[in-house]
């Protein structure tokens, strides 16, 4: 789930419960085994697969199922005839929801989706609705204590990034998804740790939810992420903190 706040999503995801954080992790095991599947297991010379990774480790997937993945798609069929639809739709108060799928039959996910939509006060929309409000990007999280602004600033603005940012203790940076790669290897080569590493959609604008319209977002937002089909959900809302 992206909103304003990428470091706020990621405390959010790894705040879940059991449940939760075990079907996160099945999402990140598939990803994982389609990647290697379609790219080969070698993170250096597969960029799908080495994003895949970064993403799992910022949701603490364990190393050895990151492993058990790669194997999993090198030596099966997982991938073979996947798809990555991306499907666009409004929530409560007009809010914009991106939806991405990974799937083997996008009749099936597209039905899914569209029942949630419409039980939980939303709608589907036609294809570019709501895309055109959120652009594609990297986003990386680095620990602010491990490693001085002025420094991490000019090793990432030299590698590619757009920009950085300080927020709850921790560096925000961002970068095209071509120059994603670069950075996040130039950090590496730094042996500076991220907490987080992924290409993402970001809202271009927000629109401010509170109350039962906030609780029916999340409610939605829940029930999109307990679908196996759906890898990511995205939306423009800003939400209260509590």
């Amino acid at each position: 789930m992206s909103g304003h706040s990428k470091w706020a999503t990621i405390k959010r995801k790894k705040a879940k419960t059991d449940v939760g954080r075990a079907n996160a992790w099945n999402k990140l095991i598939k990803e994982i085994s389609v990647a290697a599947k379609m790219g080969g297991g070698n993170p250096d010379a597969n960029p799908r697969l080495r994003t895949a990774i970064l993403k799992a480790k910022g949701q603490s997937l364990p190393a050895k199922n990151i492993e058990s993945a790669i194997a999993k798609g090198i030596g099966g069929t997982s991938g073979a005839n996947m798809e990555e639809p991306l499907y666009e739709g409004y929530g409560p108060n007009g809010c914009a929801i991106l939806v991405q799928c990974l799937t083997d039959n996008r009749t099936r996910s597209v039905a899914d989706v569209r029942n949630i939509f419409a039980k939980n006060g939303g709608n589907m929309g036609e294809q570019g609705s709501v895309s055109w409000s959120f652009k594609k990007k990297g986003v990386i999280i680095v620990d602010a204590a491990s490693c001085p602004e002025d420094k991490i600033m000019d090793l990432v603005l030299e590698a590619g990034a757009t920009d950085m940012a300080t927020e709850d203790a921790v560096y925000e940076i961002e970068t095209t998804p071509e120059a994603f790669e670069a950075v996040t290897k130039a950090l590496e080569n730094a042996k500076i740790e991220m907490l987080s590493a992924e290409i993402t959609y970001t809202p271009e604008n927000t629109v401010k939810l509170e109350g039962d319209d906030a609780q029916k977002l999340l409610k939605m937002i829940d029930k999109l992420e307990d679908n196996d089909d759906v890898q990511d959900v995205y939306h423009n809302a800003e939400l209260p903190e509590e």
